[in-house]
């Protein structure tokens, strides 16, 4: 979505009476990372009646709307100051999703999320320069290169998308633990406000692609659908997965996230990945299981707002 710092406080009264706080915490990531990959791989199956780009800020509005309802943002201590980091959080968010989509347009759903994880591998190498971080890096480079070989004839733009929506992904790290670490914003109030932001800033360019949804109820219901399974839901799962599972095994499991992409696309969009494709993804998920994990993004984004 869109998995980032970890809150260890017990699950919350709410979940707990839906019975999520029995299941295993790998349970809850797994669930999140199958809702957020279904919700993606349905959006392509949308791409046919609405444009990409309207799909694609129709799942931050939604997600938006749902954030600040529950969240109601407006409770915590605003200043100028931590509206405009708010507001830029938001901006990287909202952009990023559009790449997302606009690259799934384009590209296998397995290949553009392996593309799009040289992002955050690229932010840890940088900001640690160990050579564990720098071997990652190289991995990365190495399978984004074989992605990048298979993809740059039929679809260089997809490609391009792909690394955008990583360099936005990046952004959207550095921005949200600045956000995270803002004492006066209350836990996830930041992430709902950036949410509603980016759905604003964007809404001039692209509620228009979003027309065809916007007048049939049914697509519109169908593309809410989208912005809650691949957004709202794995937030809220991944939420609880982290205050019960150590950093290293939650970053374990976020690494396997190309590869979960990748068998969501084959099964529900028929996207069997090549030899080197899967070469490339599986190059991908090593580099990211390497990685030092002292900058995860805010939240579900690598799965739900990230992704």
């Amino acid at each position: 979505m869109p998995p980032a710092v970890a809150d260890r406080r017990s699950p919350s009264p709410r979940a707990a009476g839906f019975g999520l706080g029995r299941l295993p915490a790998q349970g809850l990531f797994v669930m999140g990372a199958l809702s957020q990959y279904v919700g993606s791989a349905f959006a392509v199956k949308l791409f046919a009646s609405v444009p990409a780009a309207g799909v694609a800020w129709l799942r931050v509005l939604s997600a938006a709307v749902a954030l600040v309802a529950w969240r109601r943002p407006w409770r915590s201590a605003w200043t100028v100051r931590r509206a405009c980091l708010v507001a830029a959080f938001g901006g990287a968010l909202a952009l990023m999703n559009l790449c997302f989509y606009l690259a799934i347009a384009r590209l296998p759903l397995g290949t553009a999320v392996a593309i799009e994880f040289a992002g955050p591998i690229a932010v840890a190498a940088l900001g640690s320069r160990t050579r564990r971080d720098l071997g990652a890096l190289a991995l990365a480079t190495v399978g984004v290169l074989a992605l990048a070989d298979v993809h740059l004839s039929g679809s260089p733009g997809g490609v391009a998308l792909a690394l955008a929506a990583g360099a936005l992904w990046s952004g959207y790290i550095v921005l949200g633990h600045r956000v995270a670490a803002d004492p006066g914003i209350r836990p996830q109030d930041g992430l709902a406000a950036a949410m509603a932001f980016g759905a604003l800033a964007l809404a001039p360019a692209l509620a228009g692609p979003a027309t065809p949804a916007l007048t049939d109820p049914a697509l519109l219901g169908a593309c809410v659908l989208v912005g809650l399974a691949a957004s709202v839901v794995p937030y809220a799962l991944e939420q609880l997965a982290m205050r019960r599972l150590p950093r290293a095994r939650f970053a374990l499991l976020l690494s396997l996230l190309p590869a979960t992409a990748a068998v969501v696309g084959a099964i529900i969009l028929g996207q069997v990945p090549s030899v080197l494709e899967a070469a490339g993804i599986a190059l991908v998920v090593v580099a990211s299981s390497l990685r030092s994990h002292q900058d995860e993004p805010l939240s579900a984004a690598e799965g739900a707002p990230g992704r």
